[in-house]
């Protein structure tokens, strides 16, 4: 008689072959690599997240000053500030070198001057400057600030130094005798503050610095001229004495009004 199929020792071996478990080898999770991974991704938000608020904190602080931003529908935003006195000059009116101006704001604010300007190119002044090269940079838009050096200085002169330090039409320069700690002038307006940490200097700059509308000669210069003219290594020196009776008036009276009085304090 003949076996059956699939019977015997080879079917036996297939059903036994068939019926071993399954072994699935899994590979280790490779954690050093997912944490790296992560680490980027943590400091790529840390930085994205920073980049953000400092963007956010800047935007808001242009948005904060965009008043003192002066336009064709605000070309004066220092009318908005408070404490800052006006007054109108007219341009052009050059005196010599050895001539002295009967100035009618302390430190002057606009009027007659010398014919070479004072650098303004972001220049720090360690001593006082004859004030008539000054008042021709305010002709060309330039913004400066006077300081009490008997009241600013130290970490104080430091950060009024770092608000002007390379920076277009600023200057800086003490100036002996002045009546608040610090002072800043622009064609026809001045300020005067008690900190140098008052908001209304920022506001004051921003509003008046190369204004086109508020100062007579737009798009001036200015850079230093150099020897023989106006050198800020050695610049004219302050004179504190009053400026006498043969002193240039800094403005002609308009009709009908009667010329002020020279202050007859130091600086002119």
């Amino acid at each position: 008689m003949s076996k059956p199929k699939g019977s015997g020792r080879g079917s036996a071996t297939s059903r036994g072959r068939r019926s071993r478990p399954v072994v699935i080898q899994r590979r280790p999770v490779p954690w050093g690599t997912v944490a790296a991974v992560l680490a980027v991704l943590v400091f790529a938000g840390g930085v994205f997240g920073y980049a953000w608020i400092q963007s956010a904190d800047q935007a808001a602080k242009d948005e904060a000053l965009a008043q003192w931003t002066p336009s064709e529908t605000n070309k004066d935003p220092s009318a908005q500030i408070a404490g800052v006195q006006r007054q109108e000059y007219k341009g052009g009116k050059h005196v010599e070198a050895t001539q002295r101006v009967a100035y009618e704001q302390t430190p002057p604010a606009g009027g007659a001057h010398d014919g070479f300007w004072a650098a303004c190119n972001g220049v720090v002044y360690p001593k006082p400057v004859r004030s008539e090269n000054f008042v021709h940079s305010l002709e060309h838009g330039a913004v400066w600030i006077t300081y009490n050096p008997e009241q600013i200085k130290g970490d104080q002169l430091e950060k009024l130094s770092a608000r002007v330090q390379g920076q277009q039409y600023l200057a800086l320069s003490p100036f002996p005798g002045l009546d608040k700690p610090v002072s800043l002038q622009s064609w026809g307006h001045q300020l005067k503050v008690d900190s140098v940490e008052d908001e209304r200097i920022e506001q004051f700059i921003r509003s008046l610095r190369r204004n086109q509308y508020t100062h007579p000669e737009n798009g001036a210069s200015c850079d230093t001229m150099g020897a023989g003219r106006f050198d800020p290594d050695n610049p004219p020196p302050f004179d504190p004495a009053p400026p006498g009776p043969g002193a240039v008036a800094a403005r002609e009276p308009a009709e009908g009004e009667q010329p002020d009085p020279p202050t007859t304090s130091a600086g002119r």
